[in-house]
């Protein structure tokens, strides 16, 4: 069992290609909603979305390449992400079910839509989900480094001790602010190996790869805008650093010509792309969440 903020979990796993998926199980009696998170976070991201949903079934799988999957081998990829959620379904006997993700999980929950929309009806998009194709001859390494170069370095780092670990994410100016039982659980769960040279799960190859597909693969750029993917888009006001430039404005939401009528956005003011998973704002996360599963 995993206790995460106030709700009781339990550790499952799944059989998928290589191995077995580690997944976060919050139980309910409710419908299942699977809860997919970004590129170099894990499944205790949503202890505080399974706060806020009380009786909702919710599954939460460490992706391939994190935390209790680092183990799971390669090749890596958007696809592969798809292909264990299925897995994970399949396992558990269910038909379909609600997808949330954030961040990278959310290109990963439209693709899945688009490739089986019986499967996942409703889509909810948290800061992510929608991209925008590089220009020709984009260097998807430096562009990768770029978007997410912080929480890449980190993957290359060492820690003395748990304490200087939660101490680096305590100084962290997205995620130190909103400091307490969740962001503890979260962090926390990434850290593997022994001190003095503790680090991060994040197996860097699946990083790399994954975020490649999330930058410029043409089938999960397009995966969106398909027909049969449903929801509703919400993203953060503010940035990965907590900085004013956040990864969508009005402007670009705009560009990127969402169906209303099937996609929906909405802003959450006073939220960078990490507080938006934690309180007060997961509460509009979960609103969205129960949305969708009266919708499905």
């Amino acid at each position: 069992m995993t206790t995460s903020g106030s709700a009781l979990a339990r550790d499952l796993t799944a059989p998928v290609r290589g191995g077995r998926l580690a997944v976060t199980h919050w139980p309910g009696e409710g419908p299942p909603v699977v809860a997919l998170h970004g590129i170099t976070a894990n499944s205790l991201a949503f202890a505080a979305l399974a706060d806020a949903l009380p009786g909702v079934d919710l599954y939460a799988p460490d992706l391939r390449g994190r935390a209790g999957s680092a183990e799971l081998p390669g090749p890596y990829g958007l696809g592969a992400h798809v292909d264990d959620t299925v897995a994970l379904l399949d396992h558990l006997g269910l038909e379909r079910a609600v997808l949330v993700g954030h961040s990278m999980g959310a290109f990963v929950a439209a693709l899945a839509a688009a490739r089986h929309p019986d499967r996942f009806p409703r889509v909810v998009l948290v800061d992510g989900g929608v991209g925008f194709p590089p220009p020709e001859g984009t260097d998807i390494d430096a562009l990768l480094k770029a978007v997410i170069g912080p929480a890449m370095d980190r993957l290359s780092m060492t820690f003395a001790s748990a304490d200087d670990y939660l101490a680096f994410f305590r100084a962290h100016p997205a995620l130190g602010p909103h400091w307490g039982p969740h962001v503890t659980g979260y962090v926390t769960r990434d850290l593997t190996g022994r001190a003095p040279e503790l680090r991060s799960s994040c197996v860097l190859d699946a990083v790399r790869a994954d975020g490649a597909d999330v930058l410029g693969d043409a089938e999960t750029l397009a995966a969106v805008r398909r027909p049969r993917v449903r929801g509703e888009l919400l993203w953060a006001e503010r940035g990965l650093l907590d900085e004013p430039r956040a990864l969508y404005d009005a402007e670009r939401v705009a560009a990127a010509a969402l169906d209303p009528a099937r996609m929906p956005d909405r802003r959450i003011d006073g939220t960078n792309h990490y507080s938006i998973l934690f309180p007060p704002a997961v509460e509009e996360v979960a609103a969205a969440v129960r949305d969708a599963l009266a919708g499905g």
